[in-house]
């Protein structure tokens, strides 16, 4: 695809928005595909964003701004985009549900006009716990909440494709909506290479993520302490949800300890050091929003992980191939038996480390890339007179 300008709405590390990483990797990626520019439309924040081969960094819009979809907009054209791909959560573009709601319709403006969009959900409101999240007061604001999503999701659907990394999202897409424009991508591996750890791992168990909403920590510093092992140490890493700032802090004075360091946001040139270096990474959650990356990458960097029996993860690990020691979420005495597990058998974290290193390193994200290159040559190569015609905008006009 000569020529073919390419614009890419994420957030972008060191950002502390959803999906602020896998923007990363992404963009990685598709800086080095060749016969394209790529250009990130990224968060206006006062960071310094990472030098990216190949991608040009533009900032276009602000989390918790329901001027979003306009400034991205107006972003796409200035560049002359030829195709704006979304990497979308349903909460992206803010915390507050109604600068949430008004990014996700960034898609359909984009679409409307005359731009041909893709747009990557990670998430589904039909699969969302949102009390966890953050996003319900009582079953009214819920269903108030669970009906905007509906909309949205219509509105997200407006798009040229949808891709989703979970094949349940894609049947509930196609049955619900009956839309006819969604295909599963696989969410892809960071790691290119399924190295042997670098080092002998720590006595450290580590948890790494945004917490305060669906990923809270109280429970696993309590487990952590069950297990009575003066020798280890458990490392918290990472920042607040977007959702709930402060919480971090809160937990830190109310629980914290010298058995327990808060790291705090990691450079990513330190995550994989970090993970080599844990005997365990454990997963505290309530409740999924969709394909975890920080599981990819526990899997890559050789780090066995701890983990809950709920919804998607599940989902996630039977279809991807990974395995670990599981427990029932919200009982810290299954959790810290589910930990000590795996620290009394080294043998089986030496299995869950090969095993998941091939689940995380069998596809890289080079190639999904290369996916969504092949259909943005299809989307441009139609008559574009058509581009608004086969739209569901245009169904539902």
């Amino acid at each position: 695809m000569p020529d073919t300008t390419i614009a890419v709405v994420t957030a972008l590390t060191p950002s502390p928005t959803t999906l602020a990483e896998y923007g990363l990797h992404f963009l990685t990626a598709l800086g080095r595909k060749p016969g394209v520019r790529v250009v990130a439309l990224v968060e206006d924040l006062p960071v310094t964003y990472p030098d990216i081969d190949g991608v040009e960094i533009r900032r276009a819009w602000r989390f918790r701004s329901i001027g979003n979809p306009l400034s991205i907009l107006r972003a796409a054209r200035a560049i002359r985009a030829d195709v704006v791909i979304v990497n979308a959560h349903f909460t992206s573009f803010g915390s507050s549900k109604p600068a949430a709601a008004l990014g996700l319709m960034t898609p359909a403006l984009l679409r409307l006009s005359g731009i041909p969009v893709v747009t990557l959900l990670h998430n589904i409101m039909e699969t969302v716990d949102l009390g966890a999240a953050g996003f319900r007061s009582n079953r009214a604001g819920e269903a108030l909440v669970r009906a905007v999503g509906w909309c949205l999701t219509r509105m997200i659907l407006t798009s040229n494709l949808v891709t989703t990394t979970m094949p349940r999202y894609v049947e509930i897409l196609r049955r619900r909506y009956r839309a006819g424009n969604v295909a599963l991508t696989p969410h892809g591996s960071f790691a290119t290479a399924a190295a042997p750890p670098a080092s002998t791992p720590t006595r450290t168990i580590l948890t790494f993520g945004k917490f305060g909403t669906y990923k809270k920590v109280e429970g696993l510093i309590r487990a952590f302490r069950l297990l009575d092992r003066p020798e280890l140490r458990l490392v918290i890493a990472g920042t607040d949800s977007p959702n709930t700032p402060g919480y971090l802090r809160r937990v830190a004075d109310e629980l914290g300890g010298p058995d327990v360091d808060f790291l705090g946001y990691v450079p990513e040139e330190e995550v994989e050091p970090l993970f080599r270096n844990a005997v365990l990474t454990v997963f505290p959650y309530t409740a999924t929003t969709g394909s975890s990356g920080v599981l990819h990458q526990a899997g890559a960097f050789g780090c066995p992980p701890v983990l809950p029996r709920i919804g998607d993860l599940e989902d996630l690990i039977e279809e991807e191939g990974f395995t670990g020691s599981f427990f029932e979420p919200g009982n810290d005495a299954d959790l810290a038996r589910a930990m000590g597990e795996l620290l009394d058998d080294p043998d089986r974290r030496e299995d869950v480390v090969r095993h998941n290193r091939v689940a995380a390193t069998g596809l890289p994200l080079e190639d999904v890339v290369d996916w969504y290159l092949l259909h943005i040559g299809s989307i441009l190569s139609r008559d574009p007179r058509m581009l608004l015609a086969d739209s569901p905008v245009a169904a539902m006009a």
